[in-house]
């Protein structure tokens, strides 16, 4: 119960900030390194909105897609990982976002990364009680 409260909270916060890319794109574009542009051969603009469909597709599958709930947090978690040098790139170059406006706050988002990844794997786990191999014990038994 505590897992699924978590992973409800957690799609809903990446649908959420997914959408906002799409409406607010101008504001994250600060958050996208000059090089990710170069090896993607994608704007700025386009790095955003792609991130922001990302994180919608991420949140739509962990409310709507329970077989696959394991491999979406997997993708979920490294998602975190891909966007972690835009994170110290922001904070780097002194540039703020909505709710990044301060060195503070850019500097502890960094520490919020490895959080975020720790926090998909968790919430997205089977308990140990469900595991595979406990399921396919169980239909052996029957």
């Amino acid at each position: 119960m505590v897992r699924a409260a978590a992973r409800w909270i957690l799609a809903l916060a990446l649908g959420a900030i997914g959408v906002v890319h799409f409406v607010s794109t101008r504001g994250f574009r600060v958050v996208v390194p000059d090089w990710a542009t170069r090896i993607t051969r994608l704007d700025k603009d386009a790095i955003v909105i792609a991130s922001g469909a990302a994180e919608v597709a991420l949140a739509a599958g962990l409310l709507a897609l329970p077989r696959e709930r394991r491999r979406i947090g997997i993708a979920t978690a490294a998602f975190f990982v891909a966007v972690l040098p835009g994170n110290v790139h922001q904070w780097r170059t002194h540039r703020s976002t909505p709710g990044l406006d301060t060195e503070a706050r850019r500097f502890g988002r960094l520490f919020l990364q490895p959080v975020l990844v720790l926090w998909a794997l968790w919430c997205t786990a089977e308990p140990a009680h469900r595991g595979p191999l406990r399921r396919r014990l169980r239909r052996r038994s029957r």
